[in-house]
């Protein structure tokens, strides 16, 4: 099976492409839990990853944290996107509070 190369190119256009894969059948409040529970578990495997290279001597593998990197952006918008809030919004607003922490 060929997969089709991905043209995203903004935020706002992962989020709709995001949004495009959403379970239809869960309600508001059920597609929020199961985006932020999603979340905490994706970053548990993140973290697993460089737990096992740092402590274990295994080697990086890059592309199974690529892909894990992606599930957890995929949580994010769609936990965004259920509260009515853009991903722009959330780097907009990280953004804000990164230069007020630290200074450019």
């Amino acid at each position: 099976m060929t997969v089709p190369t991905a043209s995203v190119t903004t935020l706002s256009e992962y989020q709709a492409e995001a949004r495009r894969t959403i379970r239809r059948e869960l309600t508001d409040d059920q597609r929020l839990l199961d985006a932020a529970a999603g979340l905490a578990e994706e970053a548990g495997e993140v973290l697993a990853h460089v737990r096992k290279h740092l402590l274990q001597g295994r080697p990086l593998d890059r592309e199974s944290l690529t892909l894990e990197l992606g599930d957890a952006l995929w949580c994010v918008a769609i936990t965004a996107d259920t509260l009515g809030i853009s991903l722009e919004a959330v780097a907009r607003r990280n953004v804000e509070k990164l230069r007020t922490r630290h200074p450019p």
